[in-house]
């Protein structure tokens, strides 16, 4: 593209291509770009209608730059009332773990809200948000494996809190979400099987084994999923209740152990 990008310029390009936040997008596409080349370059690829986060390669989430690379589930803000549940949960000392981490977001948020004072472990069954964790989460363990699997037996009735934000979209609605989700985000961070709730009753399943007394399992989740994500929970001897945020969008089941 050899156009003169200024701030105008850019906007006019990104509101032609559909972007609802044009302007926000342009001052953040100039603020990060490290030269005119570079900018131009960022410009042609959001315009194609890769996701601004992946261009920029990070997001802000709970108050954190957190690293973003292509083909990997780009943290939402809704995400955080789920971390702000865990913090409130714990204390120095406990044994965190991410599960289907993707960026590794969520551990490193809690973790840094805690002042770096917790084990930290996360995992994930896709070697490139695998990767990508790795560049996150610098004071703890990055595992790559399917659920519990990835884990080392050493944290077996030791977790004190389990994130899961695993993918929760029922599997004929993919294709009904934003191009940015369904054409860059890898499918296996979306498809959450018929009902969107294959995932967290595994999750369930095997969360007992691995909770520690007085342990806490969060499960992400939406508002018309979040009574059969409890009703996984509390199959598997978990006593579940939910919490919802209007701000955020946002539902969280959390599993009680005992």
């Amino acid at each position: 593209m050899s156009v003169s990008w200024s701030e105008s310029a850019i906007v006019d390009a990104l509101r032609g291509a559909g972007c609802v936040f044009a302007e926000d997008e342009a001052r953040l596409l100039l603020g990060s770009a490290r030269d005119r080349a570079e900018l131009g370059e960022m410009v042609r690829r959001r315009v194609e209608g890769v996701p601004l986060e992946v261009v920029v390669g990070w997001v802000e989430f709970h108050g954190r730059r957190i690293v973003v690379d292509a083909g990997v589930f780009v943290p939402r803000r809704r995400t955080e009332l789920l971390v702000r549940q865990a913090i409130e949960r714990i204390g120095p000392g406990a044994v965190v773990v991410d599960l289907c981490c993707g960026t590794g977001a969520l551990g490193v948020a809690v973790a840094a809200a805690m002042g770096g004072r917790v084990e930290l472990h996360a995992a994930d069954i896709d070697p490139v948000a695998v990767r990508c964790a790795r560049r996150n989460v610098t004071a703890g363990e990055v595992h790559e494996g399917d659920l519990y699997d990835a884990l080392p037996g050493s944290l077996l009735g030791r977790v004190d809190s389990l994130l899961v934000n695993a993918p929760y979209v029922p599997r004929e609605e993919i294709a009904l979400m934003p191009p940015e989700a369904r054409e860059h985000e890898p499918r296996t961070a979306l498809d959450g099987g018929l009902d969107g709730v294959d995932l967290h009753r595994r999750v369930a399943a095997g969360a007992p084994r691995w909770l520690a007394p007085g342990g806490h399992l969060l499960v992400e989740t939406s508002g018309r999923q979040a009574e059969r994500t409890a009703e996984a929970l509390s199959a598997n001897g978990l006593r579940p209740h939910v919490v919802t945020c209007d701000a955020l969008s946002a539902t969280v089941v959390i599993g009680h152990v005992g």
